[in-house]
């Protein structure tokens, strides 16, 4: 099956927030958030205390104290900070794993050892890795498959060296198909592992 890789570069944007926001917990809207969340819905934010986007963030999804409505007045604006550039690169699942399996084959090691050679010239500051599948069999079955899938990614980057703390994961199952999936090849674009890499040159 034809291989789906896709390099996606852009700047993200850095949005100034409070002092007292910075060492607030903010809490995502719901477990589908388009914030990167902990396992108590928490947005993670970096050291600046920027809320970390998923690659799917709208401003509609925007939250107080992130890119909403500020959480405290705000204070007289910083010297601006530099901007963190964000890759993101898109595998074909057919390439990672097995069908209906969650254990990264060789061929999927090899793209992953890529990666972290790329990132050695990075100072990382967060690594997304999202699983997708087509809608083939139930919806909850899929959401757990794009979970494990995911979590396999991040397994895989540890072991070659990745802080853990860097890197989190998310499944988004069906829910967000980049084809159509009446077709072969429309499912196979949708089964993917979308890996994004957020930080700044060394």
């Amino acid at each position: 099956m034809n291989k789906l890789i896709k390099l996606v570069l852009a700047a993200s944007a850095v949005v100034a927030i409070s002092a007292s926001a910075q060492t607030t917990d903010i809490k995502a809207n719901s477990p589908y958030s388009a914030y990167v969340q902990d396992g108590r819905g928490v947005i993670a934010r970096s050291g600046f205390g920027l809320c970390w986007h998923t690659g799917y963030w709208t401003p509609a999804d925007a939250v107080a104290g992130c890119d909403g409505a500020a959480a405290a007045p705000a204070k007289a604006a910083e010297p601006s900070k530099p901007v963190a550039g964000s890759k993101k690169v898109t595998y074909a699942a057919d390439a990672f794993f097995d069908f209906d399996k969650a254990i990264v084959k060789p061929a999927g090691k090899a793209k992953l050892d890529k990666l972290v050679q790329d990132i050695k010239g990075v100072n990382v500051e967060v690594i997304i890795a999202t699983g997708h599948t087509d809608s083939v069999g139930s919806d909850a079955y899929n959401q757990k498959l794009s979970v494990r899938r995911a979590e396999a990614v991040k397994a895989y980057l540890v072991k070659k060296g990745v802080d853990p703390k860097q890197v989190y994961t998310e499944g988004k199952g069906e829910k967000q198909p980049i084809a159509s999936n009446k077709t072969k090849q429309g499912r196979a674009k949708n089964r993917r592992v979308e890996i994004e890499v957020v930080g700044s040159p060394k």
